[in-house]
């Protein structure tokens, strides 16, 4: 019999994640990694397990997320978009907190393009009187 698994994409800003939560113990790998190891910051690894800890079902599955693009918080924030939205095809119970809590919402904040005659989007070149 095959392993029930769900699947999930998740994005934010440049990163896409895809996650799949199998019924197990609550390890999390991310690219292969331990998630303790990926990231680096504590704020990181807690945005990440926010859903789990959320449905409390931290300890009931194991999280494989393979993510690529853009840096390290928008890399958690697109793992518990995809989290969030495995969970709800484990268990349709668990759309009403998750989505109060507002982790099956897609982040629309973008980076803003440059624009000419500025050094980045807003920042002008310094000014000079003389």
């Amino acid at each position: 019999m095959a392993q029930v698994n769900y699947t999930g994409t998740g994005r934010r800003k440049n990163s896409i994640a895809r996650v799949r939560l199998i019924p197990g113990g609550g390890n999390t790998t991310v690219n292969g990694k331990p998630l303790d190891e990926y990231f680096g910051l504590e704020t990181l690894k807690v945005i990440v397990k926010q859903p789990l800890v959320l449905t409390e079902t931290l300890d009931k599955f194991d999280v494989i997320a393979s993510v690529q693009g853009g840096g390290f918080s928008g890399q958690a924030g697109a793992i518990r978009h995809g989290i969030a939205r495995a969970l709800l095809k484990a268990d349709v119970d668990f759309r009403p907190p998750l989505k109060k809590a507002g982790f099956l919402t897609r982040d629309p904040r973008m980076k803003e393009r440059k624009k000419y005659g500025l050094k980045k989007a807003r920042r002008a070149p310094q000014f000079s009187k003389r």
